[in-house]
């Protein structure tokens, strides 16, 4: 089911596709299978997420894969986008109106922008009485960023090495 692809795979997602397996027995062979990829040292592993697994090819393979098939495009986010992103990253979910008020300037666009990019999304919607949105990160932001999940991003203060 890893080879297929699509969104990260889930005990629930496995169990209900194969009678009689159950979420120990799920967990029990993606360890086992990604033990036998590390030892046999495949160009790919299982990679755990925080929403499920998925088969990723080992960083020392990508460049094989763009020499075939041309590197992945790059886009450079502006100052106020990787700002926003970051406000957004660790403090979400969190409205507009937070984000503006911790920036001290208008974030409208950049958060178009970053929503357009698939970086955020909406997470929530307040009360009916306070319709404000909030935004959270997307699991296209962890991938691009490489982050299994939202706990391994750096702690705050935490300098390059």
């Amino acid at each position: 089911m890893l080879f297929v692809g699509g969104p990260p795979l889930t005990a629930d997602k496995a169990c209900s596709a194969i009678r009689g397996l159950t979420p120990d027995r799920f967990r029990s062979l993606v360890d086992e299978l990604s033990r036998k990829y590390r030892l046999q040292n495949r160009p790919y592993s299982v990679q755990a997420r925080s929403d499920g697994f998925t088969l990723a090819l080992r960083p020392q393979y990508r460049g094989l894969v763009e020499r075939l098939h041309g590197g992945p495009r790059e886009a450079r986010l502006s100052g106020p986008a990787v700002e926003v992103l970051s406000l957004i990253a660790y403090r979400q979910p969190i409205a507009k109106a937070e984000v503006d008020s911790l920036r001290g300037a208008d974030s409208g666009g950049v958060i178009r922008q970053l929503v357009r990019l698939g970086l955020i999304a909406v997470a929530a919607r307040d009360s009916a009485d306070h319709p404000a949105v909030r935004y959270a990160t997307t699991p296209r932001f962890l991938s691009l960023f490489g982050l299994g999940s939202l706990d391994d991003l750096p702690q705050l203060g935490e300098g390059p090495a």
